[in-house]
């Protein structure tokens, strides 16, 4: 009797583990379907670039953060720009449909965006970066400045001569590892118990308190935008190129109006990033808030409006 109970439970496990698998299995398909139908591609010198857009006027250049691709892009986008802004939103290298070529360095990255812009028609943007997004935007003002009109930089991220030892990282790096050696940690996690994955994006329990229901949404759709990991690992093990001794930025070569939006109390992109970046830029506006951490929440609604305010105000003066 014990032998045939046991049998019964090893069976029960087995089918049990393969169903798991074809549920896995039947999502990552759709996820990956989606992915792929969110974004078109284009050819350039460094390879396939892909992108996602939306909205009407003048275009915006959306350059996500680490871990991202164009649907985090997209993200950053929606929740930021004033409604029904244009907005291009590409993966940087080895992020979803973008190559990673053979120099994958920031500036190599900026020059990847105008070739992108080439192949559209587009000769002129607006840049809104985030995070791992603010260096390759910065080389992008410096490298094609009659393409810049403005910058728009968030929660940004240390770039050289600037090192990452000042960060102060959520969880530690062998966990990150661990989550994004294969998609199935992840879409474990994502089927059981989404917002376990919340402190990666410093989502701490204070500011998630005081969330409203657009940035719960923001938070749970950048959650949910990690799958596939698979995708994303090549451009997480390039995010080091930002601190590359070799390719140090100066923002004081910068001649366009930039807004730098930061907390104070992020753990993820250390306030002095942001603070060093607006001593050195000659044209900057900034606003700093005190609480919200690396995704600035419970402070949407005030950036919105200032980046708001910000566009319209230079697109009036570039208009005069």
């Amino acid at each position: 009797m014990m032998r045939r109970v046991l049998w019964l439970l090893l069976m029960a496990v087995v089918l049990g583990a393969g169903v798991i698998v074809l549920v896995w299995q039947r999502d990552m398909r759709g996820i990956e379907a989606r992915l792929e139908a969110g974004a078109r591609v284009v050819e350039t010198s460094f390879g396939p670039v892909a992108y996602a857009e939306g909205g009407q006027g003048a275009p915006v250049l959306a350059i996500h953060g680490a871990g991202g691709g164009h649907d985090q892009g997209r993200l950053l986008a929606e929740a930021f720009l004033p409604e029904g802004t244009r907005w291009i939103a590409p993966s940087r290298f080895g992020y979803p449909g973008s190559s990673l070529p053979a120099d994958p360095s920031t500036a190599a990255q900026a020059d990847a965006f105008a070739a992108m812009l080439d192949a559209l028609g587009i000769d002129r943007v607006t840049v809104l970066a985030m995070s791992g997004g603010v260096p390759p935007a910065l080389q992008f003002a410096l490298r094609h400045p009659n393409r810049t009109q403005t910058l728009v930089l968030l929660s940004l991220a240390p770039y050289a001569p600037l090192t990452a030892e000042a960060q102060e990282l959520p969880v530690p790096l062998w966990l990150y590892d661990a989550l994004f050696a294969t998609d199935l940690p992840i879409w474990a996690m994502l089927r059981l118990s989404p917002r376990t994955l919340a402190p990666m994006f410093d989502a701490r329990p204070e500011p998630v308190a005081r969330m409203t229901g657009a940035e719960r949404a923001f938070l749970d759709a950048m959650i949910a935008a990690f799958l596939p990991v698979t995708a994303r690992r090549a451009g997480l093990a390039n995010e080091g190129a930002a601190i590359d001794p070799a390719a140090a930025i100066d923002p004081a070569g910068i001649a366009v109006p930039v807004l730098i939006v930061h907390a104070r109390d992020d753990r993820i992109t250390p306030l002095a990033t942001a603070t060093f970046t607006a001593e050195r830029l000659p044209q900057v506006e900034t606003l700093f808030v005190d609480t919200g951490g690396h995704l600035l929440l419970g402070h949407h609604a005030a950036v919105r409006a200032r980046i708001a305010a910000f566009l319209a105000a230079h697109a009036e003066q570039q208009a005069e």
